[in-house]
């Protein structure tokens, strides 16, 4: 498949609030951004470059794994919903577990079994380690989940709706009867799952999200992409956490991040209409009918140094008939990657030409408008 022009990756999630259906009303909210400076001032420089290398290529990884997003042409019809809330604690997962997304503890199966699970808006499955898994972080160092051991665990059959959900395509060698599996590509990793339901909740304290939540059951997995512990997609489709869990919190949510360098769940993430943030700046969410799970920002300018780069409208802007352009946000991504001729002439700020990897010198300096 060809890659479609992507504008610009905007990838810092301050505080978001969108209902994954209602376009129209849906909103980034925005925080004062914060320079990016080195976690610890007194490691070597070359330690800390080191470190960027090394999150930057994971980026790329991740940024190939969001323009493959498959091209699709329906868009979910919005539901009415309950007034209920919840405020759900997040954690860095990069000081936790080392990945880049951030993470809440989930409580899945019964009895409960906890995880840790990386929240994604760029995805919309939702897929869980469990026991056996082939390649997955091994049990002594990263709990997984046991089907086995919970009375309300359910596998998914090929005549299910569900299945005809996934990612991608199912896989039902066995006929209508027999369990959905499906393979799915994250980031620079590949993994076989089965599909799977069972009561969910995220630990808030206030009763399960959902009865019989529908998720991938990992069982084979290569690369080192996966979060070890699962992760819940939050994205705008079918058989995302927003999508399963609309009846009780309307596909609502919004979260304000905690330092990247914090090992505490600091952070919260809030579900359902009731209790948002409500003094804050706003910028709407756009919808690209194309790319349905993702979401999209109108960037309408790039500063760098205080000073307006010179990029015109058309290169920033959402092209909704074919599904090109555009920004998307992304919080599994740590830097802003931009498009030629997006790209600011950081020449004229470090001395050196737009090829060469800067983020440390102008990813605190440069702005993007909306």
């Amino acid at each position: 498949m060809s890659i479609l022009r992507l504008s610009v990756l905007v990838i810092f999630f301050a505080t978001s609030w969108t209902p994954s259906t209602a376009v129209g009303s849906s909103t980034l909210l925005l925080a004062r951004p914060r320079s990016l400076s080195p976690a610890n001032t007194g490691a070597p420089l070359t330690a800390w470059a080191a470190s960027i290398a090394a999150q930057s290529a994971a980026d790329a990884s991740r940024l190939a794994t969001l323009l493959a997003v498959p091209l699709l042409d329906a868009r979910p019809k919005s539901k009415g919903h309950s007034s209920r809330r919840s405020f759900v604690p997040i954690a860095p997962g990069r000081q936790i577990l080392s990945i880049p997304n951030y993470v809440a503890r989930a409580r899945l199966g019964t009895p409960a079994q906890t995880l840790l699970v990386a929240i994604d808006p760029s995805n919309d499955a939702a897929w869980i380690p469990c026991s056996a898994c082939v390649g997955c972080a091994p049990a002594a160092t990263s709990p997984s989940f046991s089907p086995t051991e919970s009375s309300t665990y359910r596998s998914v059959h090929c005549g299910a709706p569900q299945c005809a959900q996934v990612p991608g395509a199912a896989s039902c060698p066995g006929g209508p009867g027999a369990s959905c599996a499906f393979n799915l590509t994250y980031g620079s990793s590949t993994f076989q799952a089965v599909l799977g339901h069972d009561v969910l909740a995220l630990e808030d304290g206030t009763g399960a999200a959902a009865s019989a939540y529908t998720f991938g059951c990992l069982r084979v997995v290569t690369g080192g992409s996966v979060p070890p512990q699962g992760l819940l997609g939050f994205g705008r489709g079918p058989l995302s956490f927003l999508s399963q869990t609309k009846d009780t919190y309307g596909s609502v949510f919004s979260y304000c991040l905690p330092s990247y360098k914090s090992s505490n769940f600091s952070g919260t993430l809030r579900l359902g209409p009731v209790g948002q943030p409500k003094r804050i700046k706003t910028t709407p969410l756009l919808y690209n009918p194309h790319r349905p799970t993702l979401y999209y920002v109108d960037m309408t300018g790039i500063r760098v140094g205080g000073k307006a780069v010179a990029v015109p409208a058309s290169a920033l802007a959402l092209d909704a008939a074919t599904g090109s352009g555009g920004t998307i946000v992304d919080a599994g991504t740590m830097f802003t990657r931009l498009s030629p001729p997006c790209t600011p002439p950081c020449a004229t700020r470090s001395g050196a030409g737009c090829g060469c990897p800067c983020p440390r010198r102008w990813a605190g300096s440069t702005r993007a408008t909306t």
